[in-house]
């Protein structure tokens, strides 16, 4: 039964493909070529081939191109919401000030208020310490106020307050967004990377409350409520900062050219489609590999097919792989930091020539490096 059915395959191709007489005249000479069968099917296997290796990659690069859209779009909603969260706060203190105008308060009161608030302010901002941009950001425009009452200069100083707060809670919260966009873009889930017991600001994260936090700091439950909107804000962009530290989001050597990508391809000595677990990125022999984050040599010596091989422990679940390197610089046991040398770039293992071979495993499995490439470059933007 199955030689029938090839039989009948057979002849299903050869009535497809008939064997083809090609003649050719030139300079009084005739040349003939014979096109047989196999040779037709075989070229059309090649044609076959050839397309749909072309529509894999055109729609790999669509998926890049409608990914970057989407983080584009997700940007400009961003923007969006804190022009209008400034717009709310700049009405409401508009609102403040009138109030305070129209009160008959003492000085002393006036006094009192605003050095409770800027209490409140200096355990916030102190918080904010050593974070990049954060400087430039609280740097509010102070008006000048040459001829003024020491009322009205009270006033603008409480302005100056509100001014402050806003730009400490935007600059939380904007910073914060970013880099649980960048954990999206690495597919990993920032809740997973916040509230891991990092303690800022001491009752500004403890009091749960607003009104308990008002009585604690002596200042009004509505300024209460913003600085610890500021101060949850700060907490979750500190863990999103400390946990993209250590993970692997910068690159393993300068050369940002890359000789082969993550997924299927054809491989090098079968010619057939094979998958790839990582990223190839090609250079001269001994060029500098860099650990691409923190972490604890785990492996260091000659893997199958790998070549001489250098594996780093990052923790959570973390781990890089360096392959086909002409040396190995660490050894297992060692600690080593974002951009250390941990070997040379070579051709050792199953290599076609001097390449690295560059592998991101989470938790068993092997992962897309270029998502973690794309984050890294994206929270270094936001630095």
């Amino acid at each position: 039964m199955a030689i029938k059915r090839f039989k009948r395959l057979r002849q299903s191709l050869e009535a497809l493909f008939p064997e083809r007489h090609i003649y050719i005249r030139s300079g009084g000479e005739m040349r003939g070529y014979v096109f047989s069968t196999n040779k037709q099917i075989l070229g059309a296997t090649c044609v076959a081939g050839a397309a749909l290796w072309m529509g894999v990659c055109t729609a790999s690069m669509m998926i890049n191109v409608l990914s970057v859209s989407a983080t584009d779009q997700q940007v400009i909603k961003q923007k969006a919401y804190y022009e209008r969260l400034n717009a709310d706060r700049q009405a409401r203190l508009n609102s403040a000030v009138a109030q305070l105008s129209a009160t008959n308060g003492s000085l002393d009161d006036l006094a009192s208020s605003v050095e409770k608030r800027h209490a409140a302010l200096a355990l916030l901002v102190s918080d904010f310490k050593g974070v990049p941009g954060a400087a430039e950001a609280l740097t509010v425009a102070k008006p000048r106020l040459l001829a003024a009452s020491p009322i009205q200069r009270i006033q603008a100083t409480r302005m100056d307050q509100e001014r402050l707060i806003d730009a400490a809670e935007s600059f939380a919260k904007s910073r914060a967004e970013r880099l649980r966009l960048a954990m999206r873009m690495a597919g990993l889930d920032a809740g997973n990377f916040t509230g891991r017991g990092v303690s800022l600001g001491g009752p500004l994260i403890e009091a749960k409350d607003p009104r308990a936090l008002a009585a604690v700091l002596d200042v009004d439950e509505e300024f209460a409520s913003r600085i610890q909107h500021a101060a949850n804000d700060m907490s979750d962009m500190r863990s999103l900062g400390a946990a993209a530290k250590k993970l692997p989001f910068y690159r393993p050597t300068s050369n940002p050219a890359l000789s082969s990508s993550y997924g299927v391809r054809f491989d090098p000595f079968t010619r057939r489609p094979a998958f790839h677990s990582g990223l190839d990125f090609p250079g001269a022999f001994y060029t500098p590999i860099m650990a691409t984050a923190p972490g604890v040599i785990s492996f260091t010596g000659v893997r199958s097919g790998y070549g001489n091989t250098v594996e780093i422990d990052h923790g959570g679940g973390f781990k890089t792989r360096y392959a086909h390197l002409a040396t190995i610089g660490v050894r297992v046991g060692q600690r080593v930091s974002i951009g250390s040398r941990v070997g040379a770039m070579g051709s050792t293992g199953r290599s076609t020539g001097p390449h690295l071979h560059y592998e991101v495993w989470v938790n068993g499995k092997a992962q897309n490096p270029n998502r973690f490439l794309k984050a890294g470059e994206y929270v270094q933007q936001a630095s």
